[in-house]
């Protein structure tokens, strides 16, 4: 499976699910990348909520979460960022489509 089409699969998946963390006023900091990476580890896959009275725009959100937690930005729109783990990401990317 290509990257593109790994993405389109997690991009479906994340449709099911709501957001699981809220970036407010206070930015990234180390609590909230706790709480990413303990998501992460329950969820596999989980959604971000950038709040409209965040300093930072959600792309440069998305970025500094991906670098402190090692997961991987599958998408961001709007105020959301879909975020997943490394692992999850290469599993994706690895299966062979039998269709």
């Amino acid at each position: 499976m290509t990257a593109s089409q790994a993405k389109k699969e997690l991009m479906r998946r994340a449709l099911e699910i709501d957001p699981t963390v809220h970036v407010g006023k206070d930015g990234v900091d180390e609590n909230l990348n706790n709480e990413v990476v303990q998501q992460l580890k329950k969820r596999r896959l989980i959604k971000v909520k950038v709040l409209n009275n965040a300093e930072a725009d959600t792309k440069t959100v998305a970025e500094e979460i991906a670098a402190a937690t090692g997961s991987v930005i599958v998408d961001v729109r709007g105020g959301v960022i879909i975020l997943t783990d490394k692992r999850t990401w290469d599993s994706q990317c690895q299966k062979k489509s039998d269709n």
